[in-house]
């Protein structure tokens, strides 16, 4: 049965995903040249040093916005490990410090910035995208430094940004599960790794009141699951969750697989291309998680 999921997985990606994910899928299980999923990313990019065009398919604006520089990094962690100089000629160092260029540009005086900009009013977007994302928040703020910790980087801005992180987290947290997902970025990869435990000790509390927090396996409704928050058995927040609540959400996960290979999203995406590019990311993350935990 796994090598069915593997192979339906496949087959829907090639047919329907972006060209990003037939590249990550070919790096994953075929031991594909990562260089070409670089190439790919790169073409989001814009002159200014940040990311567009819809990287993040829930909006077609072509403006650079913090959520679809979100998005770059995650692709190029997935495919960088750790530590820069392991992508010796490839432009990695340039790539994303240009990106902490940009962000530095549109932050707050303080470093926070926000998901997106006004400028996607002008573009279809799905009807969650609204003026909410416009105000800087953990959302994505620790995220984007928790990702930039993880590559390694130094920069003015990400200085800005982990001094407010710390301050925001200090006082307290009442956001939604996607700010916590965004909060634990930042806790597994920032530097001060005693300040992090101690925040880290207030996860559990946080996670159980976090809205859109899906912790029935059966609850069909859209919201993050513990598979979010802990993608592998090495997860440091693995230990959040019973061995019973991980099984039943990975054998949710693996029911989920549809009739066409790829797995379905529980939300509207602004058009029929939208859809079939979240499809394809959901596919492999589901793909990921699944061989992460030996299920396939």
């Amino acid at each position: 049965m796994s090598n069915e999921i593997i192979t339906g997985a496949q087959a829907f990606i090639e047919r329907e995903g972006r060209l990003i994910e037939r590249r990550l899928i070919g790096v994953m299980f075929d031991d594909s040249d990562p260089l070409g999923v670089v190439d790919a990313v790169r073409a989001y990019r814009n002159p200014d040093g940040g990311f567009g065009h819809g990287l993040e398919p829930d909006k077609r604006c072509p403006a650079s916005l913090p959520i679809d520089v979100e998005c770059a990094l995650d692709v190029l962690l997935l495919v960088e490990g750790r530590g820069l100089e392991r992508f010796n000629g490839l432009g990695l160092d340039s790539l994303v410090l240009g990106v902490c260029d940009w962000l530095g540009s549109v932050a707050a005086a303080d470093g926070a910035v926000p998901l997106s900009f006004p400028v996607m009013e002008h573009y279809p977007k799905a009807e969650h995208w609204s003026d909410w994302s416009y105000t800087p928040g953990l959302n994505p703020t620790a995220g984007l430094a928790g990702r930039l910790h993880a590559l390694g980087v130094s920069h003015a801005w990400l200085d800005r940004a982990t001094d407010w992180t710390w301050g925001r987290l200090e006082s307290g947290f009442d956001e939604d599960a996607h700010a916590l997902a965004e909060v634990l970025m930042f806790l597994d990869h920032v530097p001060d790794r005693d300040r992090a435990e101690f925040v880290g000790a207030h996860v559990a509390g946080w996670l159980t009141s976090a809205r859109w927090y899906r912790a029935d396996p059966d609850d069909p409704s859209y919201g993050l699951t513990p598979l979010r928050f802990a993608p592998t058995p090495d997860s440091p927040w693995r230990r959040l969750f019973d061995d019973s609540t991980i099984d039943a959400h990975l054998d949710r996960l693996a029911r989920d697989q549809q009739p066409d290979g790829g797995w379905a999203i529980t939300w509207d995406p602004p058009s029929i291309a939208s859809t079939l590019e979240w499809r394809g990311i959901e596919t492999l993350r589901a793909l990921r998680t699944l061989q992460a935990y030996g299920r396939i």
